[in-house]
């Protein structure tokens, strides 16, 4: 099969305008859960520029399982399925698990920090005074290296799809589900947004402190298994695919009227709170951006270049690392400086567009580190 540049380029684009993302979120004053926090409190001052996460926080992360389920259906075509999975385990589970220890501590020291700014207490204190100095330094660094999982929690749920998928095709061994979905004309394509929204609605509405619900909610396996599986079943199929592409502007047109009015009735509320995620307009909005996008991509952008080349074989480690350079940087400015926030938010842009693709190219030239940060072969 002919490699679908599409996909590569839609992929890349949506890792980019994740480090985006990570740079406004990180200094967001709208109570959304991981940032140092803003320059002032809602609605006293606004931040406006806060509207990126109301943006793109409703589709990117939906968008990249969707691509990930196309992906795999392409790549079970061609291997086996447990060489496929073996290297799934390698590219996946080793940057989420080992990796945290290798790299991802730096990460987590910086977060630690940072939850200490916000709670305004040391995360440490807990610790016994008595207990000899290399323990405390051993319990704080794997303290460090689990508090780094960070966006790596988007590649541990796609190994969990991963595995399910595996059995779900030991079910239906002659491809008799895919077979069928690639019947889907335009409306049940349009009508496949109710299980968008259904995926929402099983997210826990009130979570409980102190308890594992707001991690849950954060990983979202249900609705990212429904994404993944539609990925695999529905939206690998060339027909399927043509079809969006011939009504992206008219999807594109849709979604970005459907955005506004989010954005416009929903400023100021927390944008990843489980009943915004669960709203119907939140839901409309996200399906219709997926849809519009892969059906413009399809269409505007099925070709490759040296860049798109570049960002095909990259945005992987690229996404790996860059969370470091946010949280690192956006936290010694917020508490060293008194820099203004415009210089912030530049200089941080800058520095997660320049440092994490050199961040990732010197992982690349180390070869154990390189296995255990981005799950590349040790060659």
């Amino acid at each position: 099969m002919e490699r679908k540049h599409w996909i590569d380029n839609l992929r890349w684009t949506t890792v980019l305008l994740v480090l985006l993302y990570h740079v406004i979120y990180f200094y967001n004053n709208k109570g959304v859960f991981g940032g140092i926090g803003g320059f002032g409190h809602y609605p006293e001052v606004p931040q406006y520029q806060d509207v990126l996460m109301y943006v793109l926080y409703p589709w990117f992360m939906p968008l990249l399982f969707l691509l990930a389920g196309i992906s795999a259906k392409y790549a079970l075509d061609k291997q086996p399925a447990g060489q496929w999975f073996r290297s799934r385990t390698r590219k996946l589970l080793v940057p989420s698990t080992i990796g945290l220890f290798v790299f991802q501590w730096m990460t987590g020291y910086f977060n630690t920090q940072v939850a200490a700014v916000v709670q305004g207490n040391n995360p440490f204190a807990g610790i016994p005074e008595n207990v000899p100095v290399f323990i405390q330094r051993i319990i704080m660094y794997f303290a460090y290296s689990l508090s780094g999982i960070g966006p790596l929690w988007f590649i541990q749920v796609l190994w969990l799809l991963c595995l399910v998928l595996l059995l779900v095709r030991a079910i239906d061994k002659k491809d008799k589900i895919w077979s069928l979905c690639g019947n889907a004309n335009f409306v049940i394509i349009i009508l496949l947004g109710v299980l968008f929204w259904a995926g929402e609605q099983t997210l826990i509405k009130h979570p409980r402190p102190e308890s594992a619900d707001g991690l849950y909610n954060l990983y979202k396996p249900l609705f990212y298994l429904i994404l993944f599986l539609m990925g695999y079943f529905v939206f690998s199929h060339d027909k399927v695919q043509i079809t969006l592409g011939k009504w992206w502007i008219p999807l594109m047109v849709c979604a970005v009227a459907s955005g506004t009015v989010l954005v416009v009735t929903t400023f100021g509320q927390d944008n990843t709170s489980p009943q915004y995620l669960g709203n119907w307009l939140n839901c409309l909005y996200g399906w219709l951006m997926c849809l519009a996008l892969m059906g413009w991509f399809k269409t505007k952008f099925d070709r490759t270049g040296r860049f798109a080349g570049y960002m095909t074989r990259s945005s992987y480690g690229i996404y790996i690392v860059h969370y470091l350079v946010i949280a690192s940087l956006g936290y010694m400015m917020k508490v060293y400086t008194s820099l203004p926030p415009v210089a912030m938010y530049l200089i941080l842009a800058v520095a997660v567009f320049t440092l994490s693709p050199l961040l990732n190219e010197v992982i690349k030239h180390i070869p154990f580190v390189r296995w255990c940060v981005l799950g590349e072969k040790v060659s």
